[in-house]
């Protein structure tokens, strides 16, 4: 059995927000239509997760939706399924939202990042480090002194058996958290909210002990913002030129 039928089949990309900070950029263009390296952050990540065994991706649209709609349009597979917002559910509401669209466990991405694998894909191995008796959300971890595009204080660390714990508030910590995720749809349980971030349920699942991570050990790139897609492009040229 191959690494990529051992992975989750559905999967979604979370592409409804207002991309503020990616501003005057996103004034007419919505953020995971930008163009890096002559394709869509939300191609890229689509056949990221195509390439992993994921045969539906639920897209989650709100601004500038009809724009995302038609891209998606254009594409013949995997199979590709909108959720529309009317108002914004933040990242846990529109997981939630779109929960009858998606199996029991499922890759959810970010729509302002992208990342180059190592030597194994990093949906592969998180699909290697996910559980689904034991786990209900497993992260893909970055250390953000080599993450480009991204200054913050960090979100998680590591003990030595690779448990992850969320920084408090006055902490600096090694890892942020990368934006690509396996969850469980139980996670969701007993929450009545309808707006929500999934850093609320990442929590109970830390406190419960059934949450994962694991550090990437390819290149992370955080296109939140004007800045961080130009270090995105000119990150990418020279790597193009050490070929």
């Amino acid at each position: 059995m191959s690494a990529a039928s051992r992975g989750p089949k559905s999967a979604m990309v979370l592409a409804a927000g207002l991309g503020t900070r990616m501003r005057p950029v996103t004034d007419h263009l919505p953020k995971p239509l930008i163009e890096v390296e002559g394709q869509t952050l939300l191609d890229h990540a689509i056949d990221r997760l195509a390439a992993a065994g994921a045969e539906r991706v639920v897209v989650n649209l709100h601004y500038k939706g009809d724009m995302i709609a038609e891209r998606l349009a254009h594409r013949s597979a995997p199979r590709i399924e909108v959720s529309r917002e009317e108002t914004l559910l933040e990242t846990g509401g529109g997981v939630k939202h779109a929960l009858p669209l998606l199996g029991d466990s499922f890759f959810v991405v970010n729509g302002d990042i992208l990342w180059l694998d190592g030597l194994v894909p990093a949906l592969t191995r998180l699909a290697g480090a996910f559980n689904a008796r034991k786990i209900d959300a497993a992260l893909l971890l970055q250390r953000t002194v080599t993450a480009i595009g991204y200054e913050g204080r960090g979100d998680y660390f590591l003990d030595p058996a690779g448990t992850p714990r969320r920084r408090e508030e006055r902490e600096i910590a090694p890892y942020i958290f990368g934006g690509v995720q396996i969850l469980h749809r139980r996670l969701f349980d007993g929450v009545a909210d309808s707006v929500f971030s999934l850093k609320r349920l990442y929590d109970r699942a830390e406190d419960a002990g059934r949450l994962a991570a694991i550090v990437h050990d390819g290149e992370w790139f955080h296109v939140g913002t004007p800045e961080g897609l130009e270090q995105t492009r000119a990150r990418l040229a020279e790597l193009r030129t050490e070929r």
